[in-house]
């Protein structure tokens, strides 16, 4: 039970007795004391003011006075500054909190509810490899997916993966143009590498095309449709959707390269999930759902054969689900893979993480899915996060010019390991696999802290060399803080004291004469006791940056209490057990907060 559930009845029933007023938990409003007041808890009494018809500062120093003399052993002392009544936590109540925390191996987790959230994340293209947006998208959702199994959901994680379409085709088309059929192992490159380097050439070529038609006097709109590089790949989608077997062979085949590249990076990335979809599987459902909507009523066809939804009168526009040849978009893909999730797993919440720019689309799937009749149309969750940017602007695709996923973790770890070398050369005993071990879990969890300690909701820009810094908000200053404290425990262990009494630390020692804790001590402890809450608050707003954020504080709170009492030296046995707790403490809920965010922690620095 937290300090403010402990509190709150006692509030009522000062409340009661003084005013006569049947007050209500939510009137009861606690928050952290601001740093210029003493305490630890403050008390808003505002909503009791009217009630009371006396002053703020005589309600919050009457009702002050009945919580220290009911509640002694949680409430030291009290200050009262005008509606605010901030109040100093008794140090007994901070141990024994320590304690609990210590021995609850399951720190900051929920009971589990027993309903199953699906979370789709990735949702890649089989015609490029993963880039810097996939990074934060794939990390945001496999972070979304530990913090809603720490709130107690069941977890799916599913990813959908665009495998067939126009821009399936392009890359298909170049590498029979311009292939000469290499391969990734004539070639030397990861598949999806190889895969999207002619998407690339299909992009690079055509354009050539455009140009030469307007220099023959077309318009240009008429000459991206007359090109004969996007009528060829027009007609191979159609012969792909006709089951040609000479398309789907080498539609296979290219897209087993793809797939081998995309295992390698998610590995690396530390992704992972419990079932795929692939829209070659699910786009006939969704058209057959079309095809249904069509014989009610719901849709209609236009002269060109084109069947579309026309969602005016629900505030929005008319949507194509059937191009005009037959053949399928996104919106129809993903009415079939709703379809068919829902018919595989007893979802109680569905939640798709992909990018703002799609907004629109899943205000659409959600309005069709309902008109299709289907009852968790209204109920599916768009979690809708911002772009990544680059200094000098916006990837393109098409164009090259993206920050490909596996580059990056490259130059991550690389970085990592230039800027640690003087910190790793200082341990000894240390081989060259460790370092490089090292290397890998600092320069990825520099990555992962960076994309995720960003509100997600926002854009964000991209720095590597601000996210490997060892200062300030950054994943290596908080692996650099665990690592300083694994290294107390570990000399504690070599060292470790003789003496009777309650064992507190990770060797022996008793805490009988612990002395008051002093202020750094009592901070500590307390925001060690917001986890349970922080974790909470990440999962109902779906943001990893909640928990990012607290584990950059709690770190450096620590820093500041390690930086001004000691530790190892301090002569007092039962002060050097308390402290030791509360450090191995602080290292246990570092390594969960970030293994919530799917950031690995090193022994040693």
């Amino acid at each position: 039970m937290t300090l403010e559930q402990q509190l709150t009845p006692v509030v009522l029933q000062a409340v009661k007795e003084l005013y006569g007023v049947e007050a209500n938990n939510q009137q009861v409003q606690f928050q952290k004391t601001r740093p210029e007041f003493e305490g630890h808890l403050t008390l808003v009494v505002f909503p009791f003011v009217k009630a009371a018809r006396k002053a703020p500062a005589q309600v919050a120093a009457e009702i002050g006075e009945y919580l220290q003399a009911r509640c002694p052993q949680l409430v030291e002392r009290y200050n009262a500054v005008q509606g605010f009544l901030n109040l100093v936590i008794a140090g007994s109540y901070w141990l024994q909190a320590l304690r609990d925390i210590a021995a609850d191996d399951n720190y900051g987790c929920q009971p589990d509810r027993h309903q199953l959230m699906m979370v789709e994340y990735s949702s890649p293209n089989t015609n490029k490899p993963l880039h810097l947006g996939h990074v934060r998208n794939n990390l945001l959702g496999a972070s979304i997916a530990r913090i809603q199994e720490a709130n107690g959901w069941r977890v799916v994680k599913t990813n959908i993966v665009n495998d067939r379409g126009i821009h399936i085709c392009k890359s298909m088309l170049a590498w029979l143009r311009f292939g000469n059929g290499e391969t990734p192992e004539s070639t030397g490159k990861k598949g999806d590498h190889l895969i999207g380097d002619y998407y690339v050439r299909f992009d690079r070529e055509y354009k050539k095309q455009i140009d030469e038609l307007k220099a023959q006097g077309m318009d240009e709109e008429t000459a991206k449709k007359e090109a004969p590089l996007i009528k060829e790949a027009q007609a191979m989608l159609l012969r792909w959707e006709q089951g040609d077997k000479e398309v789907r062979d080498l539609w296979a085949k290219m897209n087993s390269w793809v797939y081998a590249g995309f295992d390698e990076t998610y590995r690396r990335m530390g992704v992972s999930f419990d079932k795929i979809y692939y829209e070659s599987n699910t786009y006939l459902i969704g058209k057959q759902e079309v095809e249904r909507g069509l014989q009610e009523g719901l849709f209609y066809r236009r002269e060109d054969g084109s069947v579309w939804a026309d969602l005016t009168k629900d505030g929005l526009d008319e949507k194509l689900l059937l191009r005009k040849d037959g053949t399928s978009v996104y919106m129809t893909q993903d009415i079939g893979t709703a379809k068919l999730r829902f018919q595989d797993y007893p979802i109680n919440r569905m939640v798709y993480v992909v990018g703002n720019e799609q907004e629109y689309h899943f205000k659409v799937l959600s309005l069709l899915l309902d008109k299709l009749g289907f009852p968790f149309g209204k109920e599916l969750v768009h979690f809708s996060y911002g772009m990544v940017e680059l200094p000098n602007g916006k990837m393109k695709s098409r164009e090259g010019t993206v920050v490909d996923a596996d580059d990056l973790m490259d130059a991550m770890v690389e970085t990592a390991r230039q800027m640690s070398a003087d910190k790793v050369n200082t341990l000894t005993d240390i081989s060259d696999e460790e370092a490089k071990e090292i290397a890998r879990i600092v320069g990825m969890g520099a990555l992962k802290y960076f994309i995720l300690k960003v509100d997600p909701r926002k854009n964000m820009l991209f720095n590597p060399e601000e996210s490997i810094d060892f200062n300030g908000n950054t994943g290596p200053f908080i692996q650099y803080t665990y690592a300083r404290i694994r290294s107390v425990l570990r000399k504690a262990e070599q060292t470790c004291c003789d003496c009777d009494g309650e064992c507190a630390c990770p060797g022996c020692g008793c805490t009988a004469s612990l002395p008051a804790l002093n202020d750094k001590e009592m901070a500590l402890i307390q925001r060690l006791a917001d986890y349970p809450s922080v974790v909470k608050q990440a999962g109902d707003d779906f943001s990893p940056a909640v928990i990012a954020n607290y584990a950059y504080a709690l770190a450096s709170e620590f820093n500041s209490f390690y930086h001004d009492y000691s530790i190892l030296n301090e002569k007092d046995e039962s002060v050097r057990a308390f402290r030791l707790q509360l450090s191995a403490t602080v290292a246990k809920v570092i390594h969960s907060a970030t293994s919530l965010l799917g950031i690995e922690l090193p022994e040693r620095m």
